[in-house]
């Protein structure tokens, strides 16, 4: 039987290849998916969540980078990258921009079959190199940050207001 970590790569080749049928045979039928934005339940759910990826990101890869296991658990140390020039990617219209995101995944494998993973990577990261958040540091984003703790601030006294009339 394959290793843990022998399990993953092979998940890790069906993801580069855009195979769904074949990163679903990785998968345990009621496998877990964590990913930053979605939890996805059962292999056919992973395989529509990876579909969608693929089809706003054609040209999505996962660069593994490390590897470290320890019985039924394979951590994977990756770079995503990718061109978002397909169709829509939760919600957001394609904008032909190229991401780059490390991410880190914690993926429990038992009977030579994955039955979950924990994806980390980050988001607002992606949303900046996907032009939906403005650069860091940038004057755009130090407006967004004085707006937003604006209404932080009006909401929390009128919070206060509200509970001192009761």
């Amino acid at each position: 039987m394959p290793t843990p970590t022998e399990i993953v790569k092979a998940a890790v080749a069906a993801l580069n290849a855009h195979d769904v049928a074949a990163i679903k045979t990785v998968w345990t039928p009621n496998g877990e998916e964590r990913f930053p934005d979605a939890v996805c339940h059962g292999h056919d759910e992973i395989g529509r969540y990876f579909q969608e990826a693929f089809d706003a990101i054609p040209d999505l890869h996962v660069e593994p980078v490390a590897f470290a296991a320890e019985e039924d658990s394979v951590f994977m140390r990756s770079i995503l990258s990718g061109t978002h020039t397909g169709g829509p990617f939760k919600g957001i219209a394609p904008t032909g921009k190229r991401v780059n995101l490390p991410a880190i995944d914690h993926f429990t494998v038992r009977d030579g079959k994955i039955v979950s993973n924990f994806v980390v990577f980050d988001q607002m990261e992606m949303g900046r190199q996907l032009g939906l958040l403005p650069p860091e540091n940038s004057a755009a984003d130090r407006v967004l940050k004085v707006a937003f703790n604006g209404v932080t601030g009006v909401r929390r006294r009128l919070t206060a207001v509200r509970g001192h009339q009761s």
